[in-house]
């Protein structure tokens, strides 16, 4: 019998969230220590960029295609599987490249996967859940994705600094523990979701029949994504400023360990966050989430550089992705029928991430400008998507 916490909420939301919350240790532990594993194969910055920008291209456009194939086979659990597993098999030879170059490779593979599976099981989420409970739903989710990300860059961080475990090894056991999330999907249910013809459903119809007021609260999410560049600076910012005062080795790990705090923070708040969206509306939360993810890079960009700041400024990072990243996805689904969810949420997640790539590159190249000029940016950015987003008609009457 359900609790009245579940009420509303299927237990795919559930297995779901084990599978995201075993990926997530695993591919934490991993990027945790990668830039580190790239350097100690002979790659450079460059090297870095790279793996990280080819691999989170290719997984953008492949989200808006899973999400359509998933709505013109009508099955979703098929996606969910195979780019789970996609993504585990490639994890198992990171650790064993011998130059920069092979991760040049595998990293992309790896993103497949992710590329495949996001949409489709987002899609499950949604349709798992009522309308009155989805921004639960994908709370529970994000919180259970994000308790594994934070459990897992804390175990990188003991088995590197306290266990002395090397790379390869940290990289063995980070491959090993992603087949686990594979178990829970067996159990995962689905019901036939396409109720037009599916020789009807072309690609063309698919992106056509997405509504206007979608395509509005589209443009705002990009503009905000345009603005929400890599969480690295974030650390950064805080490493440069206890280099000023610390050893390297102590300057290194108290930004990890900010880093946990953020992941603590967004994991406790995602389910309340999810749920409060439930009740006054999805388009309110969001907005207010945009506006505290800008008030945290203004205050990242002008306040002081003590620890207890760093602390305050990233629990509220931690607030605003709570806010905003469970109810975009809800809201996104809020908008279409069951028929189309696989294409809607594919287009978000396609023009969110793909906004995502240059965000990071104009902070990198603002950061070598000054420090401070990446964070300036993104709050003036967050404001614009604040103002747009509000704008905007809304889906629903909330």
């Amino acid at each position: 019998m359900k609790t009245k916490f579940l009420q509303g909420i299927g237990i795919n939301v559930i297995l779901l969230g084990i599978v995201s919350f075993i990926t997530d240790v695993s591919s934490e532990m991993m990027l945790a220590i990668l830039p580190m594993f790239i350097l100690s194969l002979g790659g450079t910055g460059i090297a870095v960029g790279l793996i990280g920008g080819i691999g989170d291209s290719i997984s953008s456009l492949l989200k808006v295609f899973s999400g359509y194939a998933s709505d013109k086979i009508a099955r979703r659990k098929p996606f969910v599987f195979w780019g789970y597993f996609t993504s585990s098999v490639a994890k198992l030879f990171f650790p064993f490249s011998s130059h920069w170059s092979h991760l040049l490779i595998l990293r992309p593979i790896e993103r497949i996967g992710k590329g495949l599976r996001t949409a489709p099981r987002d899609a499950i989420i949604s349709s798992s859940s009522s309308e009155a409970t989805r921004g639960k739903a994908f709370g529970i989710h994000r919180a259970a994705d994000t308790s594994g990300a934070f459990i897992g860059a804390l175990l990188a961080y003991i088995f590197y600094w306290f266990l002395r475990f090397d790379f390869k090894l940290i990289l063995i056991i980070a491959g090993i523990i992603s087949f686990f999330a594979l178990i829970p999907i067996f159990w995962v249910k689905e019901e036939l979701v396409c109720k037009i013809q599916k020789e009807k459903l072309t690609f063309r119809a698919s992106i056509k029949n997405l509504p206007s007021n979608f395509r509005r609260y589209l443009l705002a999410a990009t503009i905000f994504a345009l603005g929400n560049f890599t969480y690295m600076f974030f650390v950064l910012k805080a490493r440069s400023a206890f280099s000023q005062f610390y050893s390297p080795r102590i300057a290194t790990a108290i930004p990890i360990l900010l880093y946990v705090w953020f992941n603590i923070i967004y994991a406790l708040f995602s389910v309340p966050s999810g749920a409060f969206s439930d009740k006054v509306g999805r388009k309110k939360v969001i907005v207010l989430g945009y506006f505290i993810y800008a008030l945290t890079c203004l205050g990242f960009a002008w306040l002081g550089t003590s620890a207890v700041t760093f602390l305050l400024l990233f629990g509220i990072y931690g607030i605003s992705f709570a806010l905003i990243e469970p109810n975009q996805r809800a809201f996104a689904s809020d908008f279409v029928p069951e028929e189309l969810r696989g294409t809607v949420l594919g287009t978000f997640h396609t023009s969110v991430s793909l906004a995502t790539l240059p965000a990071s590159i104009i902070a990198g190249l603002l950061w070598n400008y000054n420090s401070s000029a990446p964070f300036i940016y993104g709050g003036v950015i967050a404001l614009l998507a604040v103002v747009l987003l509000s704008l905007s008609h809304p889906v629903s009457s909330k």
